[in-house]
C-alpha cells in the first residue's frame, strides 16, 4: 500500500471517479489538487460536494504547471492518455494511477476483476450474486468498479476475508500496475477505437488485467 501522507497528487477529472479518489486521498493526508477542463461556473456542485476538505481546485484547463513537484497523477476513466498534461507527466516519469488502482493497492481482500468488450456489466452482477449466495452472511461481497460506484469509497470497510467483484474498463486498465487475484477477460472485439486508436492498443489495454498477477 502506498503511503500518500504528504504526497502531492493531481486528480484529473471531477466526475464520480475523481470525487471518490479525492475523498480517499484527502483521508490519506495527501496534498490533493482536483482539475477539470469544465469552466469554474459549472463546478459549484463539485465544490459543495468537497466542502471543508483541503483540496485545491483548478478548473477550465489542465496547465502543465500542475506537475511541478507532483508525486502522482490520478486519472478519471474518461481522461485519455494523449492530453498534454498526461503526456508531460509520462515524459517526467510521474506515476499514473486511478480509483481502481488505489482501491486494489489498499485492500487485502480477494478481488475478482472482470473486463471485456461486451457483457462485463452483466457478468459482474451475476458473479456478485453467485458470490453473495455462496459466502454471505459469513463474509461480505462487494460489487462495483466501472459499474455502480467506485469501490475506493468503501476501502476502509472491506475486510481481508471479504470478496470484491470489480468491473474494469480498458480506460482504467491502461494505467494500472496491479492485477486482481482472479482476472476474467470475456471477449475482445473492436470497441473504443476513438480512444485507443488501434485494435492492438485496445488489446494491450485489456491484457493489462493479467500482466501483474502472481503465479
Amino acid at each position: 500500500m502506498t503511503n500518500w501522507n504528504g504526497k502531492k497528487v493531481i486528480i484529473v477529472g471531477a466526475g464520480r471517479q475523481g470525487l471518490a479518489a479525492t475523498r480517499y486521498l484527502v483521508k490519506q493526508r495527501a496534498k490533493v489538487t482536483l482539475t477539470d477542463k469544465k469552466p469554474e461556473s459549472e463546478m459549484k456542485p463539485i465544490k459543495e460536494a468537497l466542502h471543508g476538505m483541503p483540496v485545491k481546485f483548478v478548473f477550465g484547463a489542465h496547465p502543465l504547471e500542475l506537475l511541478e513537484g507532483a508525486d502522482a497523477l490520478c486519472l478519471s476513466g474518461g481522461v485519455p492518455l494523449t492530453i498534454p498534461l498526461v503526456v508531460e507527466a509520462i515524459k517526467q516519469e510521474i506515476p499514473l494511477t486511478n480509483d481502481s488502482q488505489l482501491f486494489m493497492e489498499s485492500v487485502r481482500a480477494n478481488v475478482i476483476g472482470i473486463t471485456g468488450s461486451a457483457g462485463k456489466t452483466t457478468t459482474t452482477i451475476l458473479t456478485g450474486a453467485i458470490a453473495k449466495a455462496a459466502l454471505e452472511p459469513k463474509v461480505s461481497v462487494w460489487v462495483g468498479g466501472n459499474i455502480g460506484y467506485p469501490m475506493i469509497e468503501h476501502a476502509g470497510e472491506v475486510k481481508p476475508e471479504d470478496w470484491v467483484v470489480l468491473e474494469l474498463s480498458s480506460f482504467q486498465l491502461e494505467q494500472m500496475t496491479i492485477s486482481p487475484n482472479v482476472a476474467v477477460i470475456l471477449n475482445i472485439t473492436p470497441n473504443h477505437l476513438d480512444r485507443h486508436t488501434t485494435m492492438q492498443a485496445y488489446k494491450e489495454a485489456k491484457a493489462r488485467i493479467l500482466a501483474f498477477q502472481h503465479k
